[in-house]
């Protein structure tokens, strides 16, 4: 790594003074001032350990013959960090070494460097506005349909338009390809599906034409690339850029070098919105600055902060989230880093080129490679993105903004919605799962996107066989509240339903006979008593023992993934209500429990957990975007899911906590309980909660018809609030003032530790007790740490 700067220090000052020299020549080659400085990783505070691992990596792809050279170059906090080139840049007719400054046909990164930075531009002058039709600004493009589509729709690839039209539209000149393209009818309404398309870019491209009074590639050089000082990104390249581009495939007779390779591009004259443009990495390195510093470079503003907040922000469309021309996360996300953030942009292109900008990391990756160089059969989307996950890797500590405050400039607001782990497994075509036979371990909360259930979409996947259906506690549905739950058949797609709440809480091996792989998809709630984590824990034995696969697609902790609240289950007291030694709150999510179990559970099965996109731990459910469903029939609202590890950790006792009214786990008490001066104590005990007194008649459960007194608690800032401490006081209290009515010898069911179930009976201080607790998390917040997936 040091070798590399070093050359690169030396290099780099001979290279640019070269191309100093050239631009004087040749007046057509440009500005080194205006390139990014170098920096030593470690200077920056990175770990140059990833960096180490970039060039064995591009060796592989280098010897399968999946590219002839590339060029990666990584920026962070306005700094160069890594600039490497590899391979060639030509290999017939003659063999030439790549260079640093080898010049890119940058095929569809087109689309979001030119032309959406130029729509964008002039939505930003008040010359365009994002949800006009685009008929206002072409009318001839409102034949046939189109009336309605919008620029916005163009931008998001949601216009209905196909793909790309036949090359024949084009063989007849540009006029005549327009006319045509005008003519064209949408394959579905707008907004309602995402589809990639060419021919949406070709027509924003003559947007920016008609409103600018510019072609394409004038406007483009004289108001981002020239002011950018981005001398080395052009169209239709002159000489001396041609003869220092990547090689692609032969055209005509002749190998095409600085001759655009997309065939629309090249018949509609080397100048289209979807495709065309030439760049270095160093030039781009330069744009995704700028963009890293919202909207300007060197002095020169391109856009405004509000103008490229809006360009990079996440809208949802039928496939994932794209930006306004950039990709955010959807099925073309292969070459995008896996630990980059949530605000994280980027876009890819068919020559092999990616370029990737992560605001939340102030970090970019560019891979620019001629993966068609010299047969047209390489793939390297996954190399880019195993790049941009080592780049990111590299990030230690998220950086701060300028005024000190890390991520000041992007809240929670801003983020797109949650994806979980069943919606990122069917984006990425059921990998994990293609050509086995499938076991389910579901219920009503297992669902995909929208309507559809992850039984559903696995079940319609051609290439995935699922056999077999699992229920946990409450059974498939969700709404059975029994001791015991037999098995059945699913109505929707005829597949056994095996109960592991019945007569086995365990797979057995004739259930697991016909079956490769188990799947677990099911809202958690964060507590260690919700037994879903239980069905978890003991299916992933049975798969451990009959040597079977087993897949977790995760899901948000509903109470968050931040706070942790003791007391640990001792060890030995394990139970289907404590499966193992964590507290009682966890905030950890499901796929992660799963790596804990695995390892300090010493399973020995393949284990693949599906992470979720864009969730962090301290992100609210209620912005996620994740639709709540009652997990089970008395776990009926968040705020109920925010008191369980308090009110539920009470409930083995004699204690009523709302069961058969309409606000369980909101509610408490008991016949014999005065609700008031339970009230009057609590009050002003715990931060985040409102607690008044409250009377209810349960219809069913215990005290069946008989009038309780107790309290009723609401929730009001979930971050102060501290539900387990909430319930130790209560039981402190209960202690006291009725000895002999509250039945304490059933607490230690679900508290599970016999340290803090002997103090709360010798009624010592509740000071003492947290104290204990909070030993108990601080430990488990370190022996936690190697399984977490989530920042």
């Amino acid at each position: 790594m040091h070798r590399c700067f070093r050359w690169y220090a030396r290099g780099r000052k001979l290279w640019l003074g070269l191309l100093a020299y050239l631009s004087i020549v040749t007046a057509s080659l440009g500005s080194a001032s205006a390139a990014l400085p170098w920096e030593h990783p470690e200077r920056l505070g990175l770990d140059p350990a990833p960096f180490q691992r970039i060039a064995p990596l591009v060796k592989q792809w280098l010897d399968r013959g999946e590219m002839a050279g590339c060029v990666v170059l990584i920026g962070y906090r306005g700094h160069i960090v890594y600039f490497e080139k590899f391979g060639h840049r030509a290999l017939k007719p003659k063999a030439e070494p790549m260079t640093w400054g080898t010049v890119f046909d940058l095929a569809s990164l087109t689309k979001p460097i030119a032309t959406a930075t130029s729509i964008v531009q002039l939505i930003d002058r008040g010359q365009i506005r994002l949800h006009d039709p685009v008929a206002r600004y072409l009318p001839e493009f409102a034949a046939n349909g189109k009336e309605k589509i919008t620029i916005f729709h163009l931008l998001t690839h949601q216009g209905g338009l196909i793909p790309d039209n036949p090359l024949a539209d084009y063989e007849q000149g540009p006029e005549e390809a327009r006319r045509r393209i005008m003519q064209l009818k949408p394959l579905s309404p707008p907004g309602e599906r995402f589809r990639y398309t060419d021919v949406g870019f070709i027509v924003l491209g003559w947007v920016v034409e008609k409103v600018s009074g510019m072609p394409l590639d004038k406007y483009v050089r004289k108001e981002i690339f020239g002011p950018l000082g981005m001398d080395e990104t052009w169209y239709v390249p002159t000489a001396p850029f041609r003869r220092r581009a990547a090689a692609t495939e032969q055209r005509e007779g002749h190998w095409m070098r600085g001759e655009v390779h997309d065939p629309r591009a090249y018949r509609l004259g080397g100048v289209a919105g979807h495709a065309g443009l030439f760049s270095t990495a160093d030039d781009l390195a330069i744009y995704a600055q700028m963009m890293l510093q919202r909207g300007t470079y060197g002095g020169r503003r391109i856009l405004s902060p509000r103008a490229v907040e809006m360009m990079t922000k996440g809208y949802r469309v039928s496939s994932g989230y794209r930006g306004l021309g950039w990709d955010k996360q959807t099925g073309y996300s292969s070459n995008r880093g896996e630990w980059m953030t949530a605000w994280a942009f980027g876009h890819g292109g068919f020559t092999g080129t990616s370029i990737w900008i992560d605001p939340g990391l102030d970090l970019f990756v560019i891979f620019l490679s001629n993966r068609l160089h010299p047969d047209g059969k390489g793939s390297v989307n996954r190399l880019a993105g195993r790049i941009g996950t080592l780049a990111a890797a590299s990030v230690v500590t998220r950086p701060p903004s300028k005024s000190g405050k890390q991520d000041e400039a992007v809240s929670l607001e801003n983020l797109p919605s949650v994806q979980t782990g069943a919606r990122v497994l069917a984006q990425q075509e059921m990998r994990p799962l293609l050509g086995k036979r499938v076991g389910l371990i579901a219920n009503h909360t297992s669902r995909c996107w929208g309507s559809y259930s992850t039984g559903e979409v696995l079940k319609e996947h051609p290439d995935v066989n699922l056999v077999a259906l699992f229920s946990p506690e409450h059974g498939f549905a969700g709404k059975l509240d029994q001791a015991k739950i037999d098995h059945g058949t699913d109505p929707e797609t005829g597949l056994p339903i095996y109960s592991l709440y019945g007569k086995t809480r365990k797979p057995t091996a004739e259930m697991l006979e016909n079956i490769d792989v188990l799947v677990f998809d099911i809202q958690d709630i964060g507590c260690r008593f919700y037994t879903y984590i239980s069905t978890m824990g003991l299916a992933m034995e049975a798969a451990a023992e009959h040597g079977k696969e087993f897949v977790v697609l995760d899901r948000p902790n509903p109470i968050g993934g931040t706070i942790v609240e003791g007391p640990l289950l001792d060890a030995g007291k394990e139970s289907f209500v404590g499966y193992h030694t964590i507290p009682v709150r966890h905030g950890m999510t499901i796929g992660e429990l799963a790596k804990m179990f695995q390892a300090e559970k010493k399973l020995k099965l393949k284990l693949t957990v599906v992470p979720m996109r864009y969730w962090t731990r301290n992100r609210r459910f209620e912005e996620t975007g994740v639709k709540w469903i009652n997990p089970s029939p008395n776990m009926r609202s968040l705020q109920a899911a925010a008191l369980y590890p308090g009110i539920g950790l009470l409930e083995t006792t004699n204690l009523s906590v709302g069961r058969g009214t309409k606000q369980p786990f909101t509610v408490m008490g008991a016949p014999w309980l005065d609700g008031e001066a339970l009230a009057r104590h609590l009050r002003h005990r715990h931060q985040g909660v409102k607690i008044e007194p409250a009377t209810f008649t349960p219809t069913a459960s215990k005290y069946q018809g008989e009038r309780c007194s107790g309290v009723h608690f609401y929730v009001t800032d979930d971050r102060k609030f501290r539900p387990v401490r909430l319930g130790l006081d209560i039981a402190l209290w209960l202690r006291e003032h009725y000895p002999k009515q509250w039945q304490i010898d059933r607490l230690p069911r679900l508290l599970g530790n016999d340290r803090v179930y002997q103090m709360i009976k010798k009624g010592e201080p509740l000071s003492d007790i947290m104290e204990v607790c909070d030993e108990d998390a601080h430990s488990f917040l370190d022996r936690r740490r190697p399984y977490l997936l989530y920042p």
